[in-house]
């Protein structure tokens, strides 16, 4: 198992004369921004994207943030399909007015390094640190150890806990199971699918953690066609 300790390094900068060309991580972006509403309240949105549209993310992640051409917004999915849009990478700031109240990195369409968010009197909400869309402490395996590009099984660590969504992939990389930790206790849904891709059973946790009164149990179960054999 592995954790995601290596060191993040801020992103690389680097300019050609007579070239505005911005480069981050060695990969070549361009500016990209957005507004919406008026005075005070105008949200302003501040980012780089890939250069090469085709792109996509280099592994597996809950949350992928990209352009959207159509919307003319910045998006966030667990799905990118790149005609539709460009990748996020590099730095990224989101302002109220003239406040910052988000800024961070992004690698390939992922949050990496450090984020920080503010509220409107300038004072930090909360700061985390990710690894290519995982929250830094997570623990990571991968069917290949030595070239790290698929990835089997992502335990989600914040605070020495296990805090937030936990997947477990097939070789293939479509999902084996997906489901939610609260300070060590799994919560919500916890969903499994077959190889396939077809859904194989929902199991229900209790919504909060530590409710020793809630019993988990099987809510649905499917067969690999996607018949439903059972329900709750």
């Amino acid at each position: 198992m592995l954790s995601l300790d290596e060191k993040i390094d801020e992103p690389v900068v680097t300019k050609k004369k007579k070239q505005k060309r911005k480069v981050f991580y060695g990969i070549k972006t361009k500016k990209g921004f957005t507004r919406k509403g008026f005075g005070d309240k105008m949200q302003l949105e501040l980012f780089y994207v890939l250069k090469k549209k085709n792109e996509i993310p280099s592994t597996f992640a809950r949350d992928i943030f990209w352009y959207d051409y159509r919307r003319a917004e910045v998006r966030k999915t667990s799905t990118f399909d790149p005609k539709r849009g460009v990748l996020l990478h590099g730095p990224y700031k989101k302002l109220v007015g003239d406040i910052v109240v988000e800024e961070g990195i992004f690698y390939k369409g992922t949050k990496h390094g450090r984020w920080m968010t503010y509220n409107v009197q300038d004072l930090v909400q909360n700061k985390s640190k990710y690894y290519k869309g995982w929250p830094k402490d997570s623990y990571v395996t991968y069917f290949d150890p030595n070239e790290r590009k698929h990835l089997k099984e992502v335990v989600p660590v914040e605070y020495n806990e296990k805090n937030g969504y936990y997947y477990m992939l097939f070789e293939s990389g479509t999902v084996a199971v997906v489901g939610e930790y609260k300070w060590n206790e799994k919560i919500g849904d916890w969903i499994e699918n077959y190889p396939n891709g077809k859904r194989k059973r929902i199991i229900s946790y209790a919504k909060e953690p530590f409710d020793k009164d809630f019993a988990p149990y099987i809510r649905k179960e499917w067969d690999e066609k996607g018949k439903e054999i059972y329900s709750k």
